[in-house]
């Protein structure tokens, strides 16, 4: 018969586990109350011994800190994890006149997703990503590829504005960027363009300039991911809106999309 954990319990062991978890570790073994502690075990009687995992355990720890798995429906998967996140504290930007959490936005099972690395005012105010000029820009960039702003997803590495629009520092990045993973996977993109430097140096933990990182694909835990430039950076220098234009062509490439004349404006 399966055990029923006290109310408060669960609440605490997810709340620990979401702990480890953003701290990066994702898998927990239970040992057998029979078996002997390791450490207390002579060196030659530890190698005789072979480790056991328990795979229910690993899957109720999974099941504690993503209560998403067990949804199918990606709308579903998003919503649990917009209430995960709830009114977040986890790292000093709440107490940094941050309005609201911006989570993301778009088409839940969309094959093209666009990771920025932070909200501004204008998506601080609204609770929306890339709703401003840059916002304004991006969907331009969008149509010109034969597409919607809803055919795509849209999101940042963290979702609270840092003061003054400063670049997110690397603590609120690792902090919250567990969330992000979480919706790629329950998104299941089929390429994801990261917007800017500060994008593509979080998710492939790569520290190199944009010449290193445009013009190629990377593999991002089995999704194919490109990398162009901000459409705050093509607003200060609108020269590199035609570079810009060569990556998206080979993002719709890759997505079997057709090539219009006409590139970004």
């Amino acid at each position: 018969m399966a055990v029923v954990l006290d109310p408060q319990l669960k609440r605490a062991l997810a709340e620990r586990v979401r702990f480890y978890n953003e701290l990066g570790i994702y898998d927990f073994y239970r040992r057998d109350p029979a078996e002997p502690n390791l450490s207390e075990l002579q060196p030659e009687q530890r190698e005789e011994m072979t480790p056991r995992t328990n795979a229910a355990a690993e899957e109720d720890s999974f099941e504690l800190a993503k209560p998403e798995l067990k949804v199918v429906d990606s709308a579903q998967e998003l919503r649990l994890i917009r209430e995960d996140i709830g009114d977040c504290t986890r790292c000093v930007l709440h107490k940094q006149g941050r309005k609201q959490i911006v989570f993301g936005v778009g088409n839940p099972k969309a094959n093209l997703m666009f990771i920025g690395e932070a909200p501004g005012a204008d998506e601080d105010q609204q609770g929306e990503p890339f709703v401003g000029r840059a916002g304004q820009l991006l969907n331009n960039m969008i149509k010109a590829m034969g597409l919607r702003r809803e055919d795509v997803y849209i999101a940042n590495i963290i979702k609270c504005r840092p003061p003054g629009n400063r670049t997110p520092e690397r603590e609120e990045c690792e902090t919250c960027s567990p969330f992000l993973m979480r919706q790629i996977a329950a998104i299941k993109p089929k390429a994801i363009v990261a917007l800017g430097a500060v994008a593509a140096k979080t998710l492939l933990a790569i520290n190199a300039p944009m010449s290193e990182f445009r013009g190629r694909w990377f593999d991002f835990r089995g999704t194919k991911l490109a990398v162009t430039y901000h459409p705050a950076f093509l607003l200060r220098d609108p020269r590199q809106k035609k570079e810009t234009w060569k990556d998206l062509q080979m993002v719709m490439n890759e997505l079997g999309l057709a090539i219009p004349a006409k590139g970004v404006e």
